[in-house]
């Protein structure tokens, strides 16, 4: 799995202000639940098509990030949780057991 790191507002600008598709895996470090998710996401990669951008957020690290998620692409706050964002619009939001790469997989191909 090739994760690019989020960590600072300017890179969320740069989601945010993109075209095309972007991933976000928001992970608790601290979670199980979460640790779960996050290792099941990285199993079913090959679902996904390899050029698209996931980024991984560490939320304990960088909790006011993942606020300014839930702000601009209004959406709920949840741990572990994946967004698809398609031309800086979240389209589709998964969280806990409900994460798979085979859902993500099928919202790109029906967007």
């Amino acid at each position: 799995m090739n994760w690019i790191t989020l960590n600072n507002h300017e890179q969320l600008g740069q989601i945010k202000s993109s075209d095309g598709y972007h991933v976000i895996f928001k992970h608790s470090t601290r979670c199980p639940v979460s640790m779960m998710a996050k290792r099941r996401f990285e199993m079913g990669r090959d679902e996904i098509p390899q050029d698209l951008p996931v980024y991984y957020l560490d939320l304990i690290a960088f909790r006011d990030i993942s606020n300014a998620i839930a702000e601009q692409f209004n959406v709920h706050h949840e741990s572990p949780q994946v967004l698809l964002i398609k031309d800086g619009e979240c389209i589709y939001e998964a969280s806990h057991s409900d994460i798979t790469t085979e859902e993500l997989a099928e919202q790109i191909l029906q967007s």
